[in-house]
């Protein structure tokens, strides 16, 4: 089933938060913005939820540090205990200040792959996903908004692009979408 959909062109960020503005004002829902950049300010204009992205990486820290302190009592305690300096190491608590370096160090390993995993999956952009981008030119220098029919049903095509010309855009592009 495919669905309407009318692609917004801007060439300046602010424009486009401008135009958002009218348009959400107006009672036009924006379904997505596309832009080179992040354009801070944009998210509460259009309605996007925050993210659960720092809980993930919460977890994920403590999964690290879990990781590297099972790891290091295993290795430097039960395995191949070593007499380091004259420092034996006959248990965790007495060598704990030692191994603190490397447990900060893998902690914010698994923290920081774990956020660029989950963000690719979440977003769909791995290698080999197919690409939701509408237009090219909003990976260099043009911002894209999209406003879906379905989702502003109390409007006709031409009344949302009567309103979007009001707002500044250069190119107003409707499509088709599955």
């Amino acid at each position: 089933m495919s669905e309407k959909v009318i692609y917004a062109m801007y060439d300046d960020d602010d424009v486009l938060k401008d135009g958002a503005k009218k348009l959400v004002a107006k009672g036009i829902k924006v379904a997505d913005v596309f832009s080179p950049f992040p354009i801070h300010g944009i998210d509460p204009i259009i309605g996007v939820q925050n993210t659960r992205l720092g809980i993930m990486a919460f977890l994920y820290g403590i999964t690290g540090t879990t990781i590297a302190t099972l790891g290091m009592r295993y290795f430097m305690i039960g395995d191949w205990p070593m007499n380091i300096g004259g420092k034996p190491n006959f248990t965790y608590l007495d060598n704990i200040l030692a191994f603190i370096p490397v447990t900060f160090e893998f902690t914010v390993l698994c923290a920081a792959h774990g956020m660029a995993i989950t963000y690719l999956l979440k977003n769909k952009t791995l290698p080999g996903m197919p690409a939701s981008n509408p237009d090219p030119r909003t990976t260099d220098d043009k911002f894209v908004m999209e406003l879906r029919m379905s989702e502003n049903s109390g409007f006709t095509a031409e009344e949302i692009q009567d309103l979007l010309r009001s707002t500044g855009v250069i190119e107003i592009d409707q499509k088709e979408v599955k």
